[in-house]
């Protein structure tokens, strides 16, 4: 009774083998570029020549970018190879120079002193008189430094 258990029991091992694998090969077969064999694009010999006689909206000038222009510079920044996505290491890429600012001994870790940095000095700055506490007046030096607003062109 055992043999006839365990024959079972390898027979149904062996069959989930053979379709898992038999699933995977179906996985790994190539999937055709919707751009390959598409007959390429005209041949432009020449540019276009204007209608004098159009009419409709004229097209943005180039100091007025639309909200959708800057949205897609902006992608196209971190996009670094133009393959249309933004991966992980392009999208951290550009926070790279402020995370080797913050390391101070250069070993690619943050210790939460070297992380605390900033706000390490800038108290150290306020604490004019080094007691290790900031009074009122003391802490008042500490308020970020705001930006000069606009001025208006009304």
């Amino acid at each position: 009774m055992e043999r006839v258990l365990g024959g079972a029991i390898a027979a149904l091992l062996l069959a989930a083998g053979g379709l898992f694998w038999w699933q995977g090969q179906a996985n790994n077969e190539p999937v055709p570029h919707p751009l390959v064999g598409s007959p390429p694009p005209p041949a432009v010999d020449a540019l276009p020549e204007g209608d004098p006689d159009a009419s409709g909206e004229a097209p943005p000038m180039p100091g007025e970018a639309s909200p959708q222009s800057r949205e897609q510079k902006r992608f196209a920044r971190y996009d670094r190879n133009r393959d249309g996505v933004i991966s992980r290491v392009e999208m951290m890429g550009s926070r790279v120079r402020a995370f080797k600012a913050l390391d101070r001994d250069n070993d690619n870790l943050l210790s939460f002193e070297e992380w605390a940095v900033t706000t390490s000095d800038r108290f150290a700055r306020a604490d004019a008189n080094g007691d290790g506490r900031l009074t009122p007046a003391e802490f008042a030096t500490t308020a970020p430094k705001r930006a000069a607003a606009p001025k208006c062109r009304c």
